[in-house]
Parts: C-alpha cells; sequence; structure tokens
C-alpha cells in the first residue's frame, strides 16, 4: 500500500499540490503565512514555528514546516516580517525564503493594512524519496530556484479581522524531462473572524476562510473556538464537509502552544489522520510593543 501512494504521490504531486500553497490549520495562529498585511497585527515581536504531518502512516506524505516572525516598528505605521518553509510531498520538495512588509493606517476603531511580500522558493525532487523501476522523464531531477511576490489587505479590530490576500502572484514552471511543468499558481485567500464576549473571561470566535486556484475546485474552512480568560482555548473545525478536527492551544508565560488533529470523512480519497503543531512566543522588542500575551 505504502509504495502505491508513494508512486501516486510521484506522480500528481505536481500537477495537485505545486498550484496550490501548503495547507494549514492553524492559518489564525500564523495568518502572515496567507496574507503579508498581517504583518505586525499582534503589537509586538512575534516568532513562530509550526509543523503539519498530513495523511500520517503514508510513507511521502505531505509534511510542512515553517517559521515566520513580524513586528511593528517603532513608528506604528510599518512593520515587517520574515518566513521560512520547507514543503515536501513524495520526491518533491519546496523550499521558501521570502519577506513581508505592512502599512497600517489606524483608523476610528480599527486598523486597515497592506501588505507585500517577495522572496525566493527552490523547487526541487529526491529520487531517493521513491522507488522507480522503470525510468520515465516524468520522474527525471530537477531543482530550480523561482522568484515570487505577493499582496494582501486587512482591516482587523478587537472584535473582527477581514482579510483578502494573494501570497504568490506568479506562477512558476520548472524544466523536467525536457517539459516545462507548472510548480505554483495564484491561490486567492479570502479570511474572516469575529470575536463575541460573553463575559471578560470567555469569548467564542468562529472564523472562515476561503481558498480558490483557478483549476482547482474552491476550498472553504469554517472554524469555532471558545477561548478562557485569553489564555487557553478549545475548538472545532471542517473543511469541506469532508475534513474534521480538534484545535487545543494555550499561552504559557508568553509561550503559546497550539495542537490540531484531523480525522477524514466519509468523502475523503484517503482513511489518514493528520496531526499539526505550532509553537511561538511574543516579546516587547520596541518602544510601544505590548507587553502581555493578549493579542496572541
Amino acid at each position: 500500500m505504502k509504495y502505491i501512494a508513494i508512486l501516486l504521490f510521484g506522480l500528481c504531486a505536481v500537477k495537485a499540490t505545486a498550484q496550490q500553497d501548503p495547507l494549514y490549520s492553524q492559518y489564525f495562529n500564523n495568518p502572515m503565512l496567507i496574507n503579508p498585511a498581517f504583518a505586525g497585527s499582534i503589537e509586538r515581536l512575534y516568532a513562530g514555528l509550526a509543523y503539519r504531518s498530513q495523511w500520517a502512516g503514508i510513507d511521502g506524505g505531505p509534511t510542512t514546516f515553517n517559521f515566520n516572525a513580524h513586528m511593528p516598528l517603532t513608528n506604528q505605521n510599518l512593520a515587517v516580517g520574515a518566513i521560512a518553509m520547507q514543503d515536501k510531498i513524495g520526491d518533491q520538495k519546496n523550499t521558501t525564503f521570502s519577506g513581508s512588509v505592512a502599512y497600517r493606517i489606524k483608523l476610528k476603531s480599527s486598523t486597515f493594512s497592506f501588505g507585500m511580500n517577495a522572496g525566493m522558493v527552490r523547487f526541487s525532487t529526491d529520487l531517493n524519496a521513491v522507488r522507480v523501476l522503470n525510468p520515465d522523464p516524468l520522474f527525471a531531477p530537477y531543482s530550480e530556484s523561482k522568484f515570487n511576490t505577493g499582496v494582501g489587505v486587512l482591516l482587523k479590530s478587537d472584535a473582527f479581522a477581514v482579510g483578502l490576500s494573494v501570497p504568490q502572484l506568479l506562477p512558476n514552471t520548472v524544466s523536467q524531462g525536457g517539459q516545462s511543468i507548472k510548480v505554483s499558481g495564484q491561490t486567492f485567500y479570502l479570511f474572516g473572524s469575529y470575536n463575541y464576549f460573553f463575559n471578560e473571561h470567555i469569548v467564542f470566535k468562529p472564523s472562515v476562510l476561503l481558498r480558490g486556484t483557478q483549476g482547482i475546485k474552491p476550498s472553504i474552512d469554517i472554524n469555532a473556538t471558545m477561548t478562557w480568560d485569553q489564555l487557553y482555548s478549545a475548538g472545532v473545525f471542517a473543511r469541506n464537509l469532508n475534513t474534521y478536527g480538534i484545535l487545543l492551544q494555550g499561552i504559557f508565560n508568553d509561550i503559546r502552544i497550539g495542537y490540531v488533529f484531523e480525522i477524514p470523512g466519509k468523502g475523503s480519497a484517503l482513511n489518514y489522520n493528520t496531526h499539526e503543531l505550532s509553537l511561538a512566543i511574543g516579546l516587547k522588542a520596541l518602544p510601544g510593543h505590548y507587553r502581555t500575551a493578549t493579542g496572541f
């Protein structure tokens, strides 16, 4: 079974996954990964790590690791950020390094932000990850670096957040076996969330993420979480009504730990679970940064 799965990954990974950005269930914890306008939105230095193992139990299943950091500068209107990410599926590996900048306009009760990101993505293959009995041009190795850039806008207040973004504006192709293969495309994100305060201790937060890529059926994530004393959260989510999961997180001395467990529904092609773990820290690094963990 595992060799069949790996072979399917090797044949389909470029077409099915390269056109879309890496998938995350904790996008609300690391929103700059999908929208550069979120840079500085925590109002202090934020640095986070995240690891996702999709379809755990299948050799060659998708895995994603990322580091991202961002903070507002001293004038509070400008914010900067950086992302390092590696996404693997089967024999294919995409490694990204990018920087972000956001300009923020303070409104009466909210903040409007416009963000841009730019960086390099290295697309490569690792033929040691698959066992090929009959060599074919489709399995020819490649390793190429490409430039990409993206944009996003965000309107955010203490009660709500609405954002629209395209993290990668430029479609990229590589040469594999004498053929031009598309390895990245434009993915559009529309995000919205709302905080309903039951009282000073309990907050209910529903959120929705719509993701669309040309030639691929749109995807929608629906989340609902409860937060106690701005420190502990638990929730549930559904993706396209065929993948479901639970979300747990806690903040301990300015360090946030988050975990997601996903299970496939009846409509899923593969009956394997997914795990996602995140770790983040928030610090007061410059004058004007918040001292507390509020805003995580």
